[in-house]
């Protein structure tokens, strides 16, 4: 339901919905009596007489205040010798318009020959003596000019009060205005602060990888070094085995009786010594690298950075922005066990698990 205010239109209605306000209503006379040359108005009386031809009708230049007509020269003439008494008569101008519109604006709305004199509080509205003896008799009543001075002074009262709203109001807009550029600020240096934790929380897993790589690429280097020591050993050995092997075939084939007889001795001992070596001695057993990588899918992103909180003063439009930042704990260890196969798949564990870390998965 629309509620509309006495002397506001209703927003669904538009102007056609404004009430008649008769202080407007004179305003707006008053203006265009100031802002325009006064215009010729035909007489009254040679309107009514003439048969519609508007080049024999004269125009007006007297106003007669007993009979509210405007005359021609011609037609005023009667109302100056009336058996009554002449009427008042007043030449046609902005000066003679200004009175009307003061006459007009005091007419009584349901008398229109009567000047509103009285104002009745219990209706609120003025009114004429013949409304008060018909209608309000009973009610409070008084002389507008009194009542209109007692009105003004509520009416500046009123205005001064609203002026004073208006003031805090500005104020109270003030304030939000820097209520709003102090959140701002603090917004903008909490969103500084999560990059930084950000930055950090990257740096400190960038670290962690490279250690852990590190010891990986260090495990990788000392048991590359440690084959190639057992290899170079068997090479030794098996090259030993080969020469002995081919000098005997030589000697087998090539060799005197008396070539064999005097090696055979020797021969033989340096036989049973190379097959004393225990080639067991050489069995390589690498470590086994393994990683276990921490689980990433049982840590939430406001463990992993931090969290964003915003609360609300009651009533008030302020707020306070915080952020908290979380530590990062990254576990993980390398056992070592027999196969060297599965450092390189390691190595590439770590560097999956940072990208996963650094893309907040």
């Amino acid at each position: 339901m629309s509620v509309v205010q006495k002397g506001v239109p209703d927003s669904h209605d538009g102007l056609d919905g404004l009430q008649h306000h008769f202080f407007i209503q004179q305003l707006v006379d008053a203006r265009k009596v100031s802002s325009e040359e006064f215009r010729e108005v035909p007489c009254v009386v040679c309107l009514e007489e003439s048969d519609g031809s508007s080049e024999q009708i004269a125009t007006a230049t007297t106003y007669c205040v007993d009979c509210k007509q405007k005359l021609c020269e011609r037609c005023s003439r009667p109302h100056r010798k009336m058996p009554s008494g002449a009427h008042q008569l007043k030449s046609l101008g902005a000066e003679v318009e200004q009175q009307l519109i003061q006459l007009r604006a005091g007419a009584c709305d349901k008398h229109k020959d009567k000047q509103m004199e009285l104002y009745c509080h219990q209706c609120n509205e003025n009114i004429c003596l013949m409304c008060f003896a018909v209608n309000h008799t009973k009610h409070k009543s008084g002389e507008i000019a009194k009542v209109a001075d007692d009105f003004r002074s509520r009416i500046d009262a009123d205005g001064q009060q609203v002026i004073s709203a208006v003031s805090a109001l500005r104020y109270h807009s003030e304030d939000v205005l820097q209520a709003l550029d102090k959140f701002d600020s603090d917004a903008d240096s909490t969103e500084k602060t999560i990059y930084k934790a950000g930055d950090e929380i990257k740096r400190l897993v960038d670290k962690r990888v490279d250690e852990l790589v590190s010891k990986v690429q260090s495990v990788k280097s000392d048991t590359k070094k440690q084959a190639q020591a057992i290899q170079d050993r068997l090479q030794l050995a098996s090259v030993a085995m080969e020469s002995f092997h081919a000098y005997s075939r030589e000697l087998l084939h090539k060799g005197r009786p008396s070539d064999v007889t005097r090696e055979a001795s020797e021969l033989h001992a340096r036989a049973t010594e190379l097959l004393q070596n225990d080639v067991t001695m050489f069995d390589f057993r690498p470590p086994h690298v393994t990683f276990t990588p921490a689980d990433v899918t049982q840590l939430s992103l406001s463990n992993l950075v931090g969290d964003v909180q915003s609360r609300d003063y009651p009533g008030m439009a302020s707020f306070i922005l915080s952020f908290h930042c979380q530590h990062i704990h990254f576990c993980s260890h390398v056992i070592v066990c027999s196969s060297i196969s599965a450092i390189d798949c390691t190595s590439k564990k770590f560097v999956s698990l940072h990208a996963a870390v650094r893309n907040g998965s």
